[in-house]
């Protein structure tokens, strides 16, 4: 028997322009900090596919993000920081999903949310504090109690931040 092959249509690729990530950013840079995000926006700041985000939908209540008509979905800021800390929890500190349920259950959205912040505030610190150090320190000395004066710096700058919230507090 002979086999006749089809011809089949050849394939043409749709080349982004080089810039076009740029162009998005610049987009994102410009919307309010309170302004609400599509799911493509998210998806991309988060780096997943949308179908993850609508997956996360099911898995975590906490996450409800406004639906107008068509189904389109609008996520308030406080939904893009929970789904940052998901995010940050499954593929950074390797949660399963199970286990952030369980941690979200047992703390509230809210304080995980506060948490972040409150980790993001103590990345920016720690750097600003390493940046004020000498570059030209090669070697870390270690003081009498085992302690760098990198390690040091760092815990200065925790106490600031400690005594900074504990006055905001109290009201002062």
């Amino acid at each position: 028997m002979d086999t006749v092959q089809k011809a089949q249509p050849e394939k043409t690729e749709i080349k982004k322009p080089e810039n076009s990530g740029t162009i998005m950013a610049a987009k994102m840079t410009k919307k309010s900090a309170t302004a609400f995000r599509t799911i493509s926006e998210v998806a991309e700041e988060l780096e997943v596919q949308q179908h993850v985000l609508r997956f996360w939908e099911t898995k975590f209540t906490q996450v409800k993000p406004l639906k107008r008509g068509g189904g389109r979905r609008y996520y308030r800021p406080e939904d893009v920081a929970l789904l940052k800390k998901i995010h940050h929890l499954l593929y950074t500190e390797g949660y399963t999903i199970k286990g952030v349920q369980k941690l979200m259950k047992g703390q509230g959205k809210q304080q995980l949310i506060a948490e972040d912040v409150a980790e993001e505030k103590s990345v920016a610190n720690e750097s600003a504090v390493e940046n004020r150090q000498v570059s030209s320190q090669k070697t870390v000395s270690t003081t009498e109690e085992g302690m760098s004066g990198k390690q040091r710096a760092i815990l200065q700058a925790m106490l600031g931040d400690l005594k900074e919230l504990r006055d905001m507090i109290k009201g002062k």
